[in-house]
């Protein structure tokens, strides 16, 4: 421990934003980096705690606080205190295969489990993270790392999300020869096309690629396993075969009418488009928001990314529906440390909403009951507002309110994964639509056949599905080898 005083002579101070009017000008990164100096202090106020709970990934009450890949936070945060970057880079390749994506998009598990956060703000850790693994990339440390020796085994693994390139790096390092195929035109699964651009600059993802690649991973892109790929070519080819295809069933609206309706779309796809327009460097949207009333149903992440989507694409107006109640402001008395935190969240987009339009654009207990239209096309929304009883929907009588809107996205969350590649495999699906496998296990009923992520354990974290990625690679690897040497 490097400063044993660190957390009391120094501030949490995290890394700023750019203002709202510039920021929604561009979909480009909009946080602003600390220096080393002050990084440094802020790795200081690492308590270097006995028992970290930072990394412990403790379940209370149903949600999780801490680490899910049990990083060695503490370790990692001393060696940015005293500038041994390098060191601190070692530890956190340790347990974690890509730091870049985790410190841009987790909502930090671990400083809600930080000892900090008992009496005072916690340490930066996601931040942290950040700042050292784009360090190294910029000094030139991420070199790389080929195996000596090759053992011969072959595995498949299909789907190229974060939880895939968690296996297919694990396997590859191990030794294995790993292939990756994915239906997208480029790798990242919702990395890629499930968040922003101005959340996750994808150039980002395109450099860990490369990286992979010269360390011997094969990636096919444009490869759809149960349609244009054969799966039992696949099961003939490959030694093993990874299943990690998310879970991108989306969930829909109970609304009469809603697909013969234009203008109606779900969110993953209206964000991939909108992503394959940036990256293609088009001004005009293919799905595009500019001057339409916009609603969002759905509170949670994938709703605030359309909504400050929407923003820069210069909608009319935003509003965001979501059928649960508005949870309490932060207050120490609604934080019970070290417990997830259930408290009143807003994000980027509401906050550029704030910015452009005034207002926070949510509504809570409230969802779409009536759909408006003309000659087909929407023109806008009946809503009602709902209350839960034994975890029932009811509509509160006499609540009905209209809603201009040119343009509704579902954002209500996923139902399981899509049905075709497990039925190519003959995985069969358990009654929450993921891959069946034994509990606490990733190999399925079908010989050689295994699962990971989204797609084993249902919708999820990125942190969750790179945790799984890792557990699964192990599982493989005994499979393969009688042993394994992944931990």
């Amino acid at each position: 421990m490097g400063k044993p005083t660190g957390f009391l002579e120094y501030q949490r101070q995290e890394e700023a934003w750019i203002p709202v009017e510039e920021r929604i000008c561009d979909f480009q990164e909009f946080h602003k980096h600390l220096n080393e100096k002050d990084r440094q202090l802020q790795g200081a106020r690492c308590m270097n705690c006995g028992v970290p709970f930072c990394q412990s990934a403790m379940q209370l009450k149903g949600m999780v606080t801490g680490c899910p890949l049990h990083n060695m936070i503490p370790e990692w945060n001393d060696e940015i205190y005293h500038g041994h970057y390098e060191h601190a880079l070692s530890r956190l390749l340790k347990t974690s295969n890509f730091p870049e994506f985790t410190g841009r998009v987790c909502p930090a598990l671990c400083e809600k489990a930080c000892i900090c956060g008992m009496n005072d703000q916690p340490v930066t850790v996601h931040d942290n993270e950040l700042f050292l693994i784009e360090k190294a990339f910029a000094e030139g440390w991420m070199k790389p790392r080929i195996p000596e020796i090759r053992s011969g085994k072959k595995v498949a693994v299909i789907g190229a999300g974060p939880a895939g390139l968690a296996v297919a790096d694990q396997l590859n390092h191990r030794g294995h020869q790993v292939t990756v195929f994915e239906r997208e035109d480029r790798i990242g699964g919702l990395l890629m096309y499930g968040i922003p651009n101005m959340k996750l600059q994808k150039e980002v993802i395109t450099r860990r690629q490369e990286l992979m690649e010269a360390e011997g991973v094969v990636f096919k892109t444009g490869c759809d396993v149960g349609k244009n790929v054969s799966a039992k070519q696949l099961q003939e080819e490959y030694d093993a075969v990874v299943l990690c295809c998310g879970a991108k069933k989306a969930r829909s609206l109970a609304v009469e009418d809603v697909a013969e309706t234009k203008g109606i779309y779900y969110a993953v796809d209206f964000l991939k488009s909108a992503t394959k327009d940036v990256l293609e460097g088009k001004k005009d949207f293919k799905i595009s928001a500019k001057g339409k009333h916009v609603v969002v149903i759905g509170g949670g992440d994938t709703g605030n990314d359309c909504v400050g989507t929407c923003i820069r694409q210069g909608c009319k107006s935003i509003t965001q529906l979501e059928m649960m109640p508005m949870p309490p402001v932060e207050r120490a008395e609604n934080n019970p440390w070290p417990e997830w935190p259930k408290v009143l969240k807003t994000d980027y987009g509401q906050l550029e909403a704030i910015g452009v339009f005034g207002a926070d654009p949510r509504i809570y207990e409230t969802t779409v009951k009536k759909l408006k239209t003309k000659k087909g096309v929407l023109t806008g929304i009946q809503t009602v507002k709902v209350t839960f009883e034994d975890r029932k929907m009811k509509e509160v009588a006499g609540s009905e309110a209209n809603l201009p809107c040119d343009l509704l996205l579902v954002a209500a969350g996923f139902t399981g994964c899509e049905e075709y590649t497990p039925e190519a495999f003959g995985t069969p699906l358990t009654q929450r639509g993921v891959v069946e496998t034994k509990p606490g296990h990733y190999k399925t009923q079908v010989s050689k056949v295994f699962t990971a992520g989204d797609m084993h354990r249902g919708q999820s974290l990125v942190v969750w599905a790179i945790t799984e990625g890792r557990h699964c690679a192990a599982e493989v690897d005994e499979y393969l080898m009688g042993y394994t040497a992944l931990t």
